[in-house]
């Protein structure tokens, strides 16, 4: 298939300043006049910014830079519909981005559920997401070739331009700045230039382009890797997501990391195993035994036919905690998975692509706007200030969790006890209320010390 443009000509609408998402938009901060275009500036080209990569985080990108009235386009080195290694699951934040964007009213086609049962040890607790000032008390299970369509055709709706098969492979430099990038089409292999005055970074966990930037992971950060299928189940509309906490094998045995089995309401269900690089023998283990012992071993009501998925399993890693730098240059930023933006708790990344587009593209038009470039760099403090604390929890989390005896005991004594699991579900989701502290907030907030004086 050639390469396809999309693009509307018409812009309206404007964004409230980058923000973390856990505070609510103030009154009057819907719809405004646009941010002016800039006169001039360092670089004559041809557009404001350019997003390498069309899935959550560009496409949210996208979609803010052009509510801005910037001119923005998006490559993406693959054709829409496009599959993705994910489980599928959008948690109260992921679904409070996509009202933030306007897509409320398209998402009631899709599964919506109401929390999530865990299982473990012989026991099964079924828990409501918890109520909110800010985020909503339900979730969607969407298939990524749907999701993922869905915001890069809204983000082309308010006037990004999404060019599809075409991939960037080189940074173009000019005295130290990024003047665009080199495109590749991948059918016909021909190459092209696209300039732009600014580039925003969101190709994923791999992300080539961030590397020839000079991005790297630290590697003391966890890692996850997760491997995940498609099953028939007559349970696939059923309103709770379900976590294995204690996956074993046919023989009893335990097994390192957890399970999941998410209903995606279309007749089958998204079956996933996943585990942290801080479990013993990270390396040497074998994710496609893990997910056939796992089917192998659902529990009794999902009725799937363990030898009859629906697709070959697909696994992937993921960055994660923040776990990429640099995350911004003189006229780049890093966002989503390519920042290792990922919640080690539970390996979501989704909300934190969207909130990391909204933020660079909230960022690059006061850049533009004020004709300063130098606001850019306030993109690391911002990510600090709304993920900081947190990231440091959930990596001391991690380590500890690394530890498979004393993660069987601490699943064991959680399973005993509804206010513990609701508790570690707001804490594991980033669902606190710092406004209306309860316990899990004094929990977390005490955590957040105990991170602190680890890392120093």
């Amino acid at each position: 298939m050639p390469e396809q443009h999309y693009r509307r000509t018409s812009r309206s609408g404007r964004s409230s300043p980058a923000r973390c998402a856990t505070y609510s938009p103030g009154p009057g901060s819907g719809r405004t006049d646009h941010f002016p275009r800039p006169s001039g500036g360092e670089l004559t080209t041809s557009r404001d910014l350019l997003v390498v990569g069309g899935g959550p985080a560009g496409a949210a990108t996208a979609y803010w830079a052009a509510r801005h009235g910037l001119d923005v386009v998006v490559v993406e080195r693959k054709q829409f519909p496009r599959d993705k290694t994910c489980g599928d699951g959008l948690t109260p934040r992921a679904v409070k981005a996509l009202n933030d964007m306007g897509l409320g009213h398209r998402m009631i086609r899709y599964h919506r559920y109401r929390g999530l049962r865990a299982v473990a040890h012989g026991r099964t607790m079924e828990l409501a997401w918890p109520r909110h000032p800010v985020f909503p008390d339900y979730g969607y299970v969407v298939r990524r070739r749907e999701l993922d369509q869905l915001v890069a055709d809204h983000a082309v709706a308010g006037g990004a331009e999404l060019r599809l098969g075409v991939e960037a492979t080189r940074p173009l430099l000019v005295n130290g700045l990024l003047d665009g990038v080199e495109v590749k089409n991948t059918i016909t292999g021909g190459t092209d230039r696209v300039r732009a005055r600014y580039v925003v970074v969101a190709d994923g966990a791999n992300s080539r382009f961030g590397r020839a930037l000079g991005t790297a992971r630290d590697r003391t950060y966890p890692q996850g890797m997760a491997i995940r299928t498609y099953f028939e189940s007559p349970l696939h509309d059923t309103p709770w997501i379900e976590s294995a906490l204690d996956v074993r094998d046919r023989n009893g045995n335990s097994l390192p990391g957890y399970g999941w089995i998410f209903p995606v309401g279309d007749g089958s269900v998204n079956v996933g195993v996943g585990l942290l690089s801080t479990f013993r023998d990270y390396t040497s283990v074998n994710t496609s035994h893990l997910m056939r012992e796992f089917a192998a071993t659902l529990p009794a009501h999902w009725e799937i036919d363990p030898n009859r998925p629906l697709m070959d399993p697909v696994g992937g890693r993921l960055p994660m905690a923040g776990s990429v730098n640099p995350k911004v240059g003189p006229n780049h930023l890093v966002v989503g998975d390519a920042a290792g933006s990922v919640n080690p708790f539970n390996g979501e990344g989704i909300d934190y692509a969207y909130e990391t587009g909204r933020m660079a593209a909230d960022l690059v038009a006061e850049a533009l706007a004020t004709g300063d470039g130098g606001v850019i760099w306030r993109y690391p403090n911002l990510l600090d200030e709304c993920y900081g604390d947190y990231f440091r929890v959930a990596r001391l989390f991690a380590r500890l969790i690394g530890k498979p005896a004393l993660l069987r005991e601490l699943t064991r004594i959680g399973m005993q006890s509804r206010p513990i699991m609701e508790w570690a579900l707001r804490i594991m989701a980033n669902l606190m209320d710092p406004d209306n502290p309860k316990t899990a907030e004094y929990i977390y907030k005490a955590a957040a010390k105990a991170s602190t004086v680890a890392s120093k």
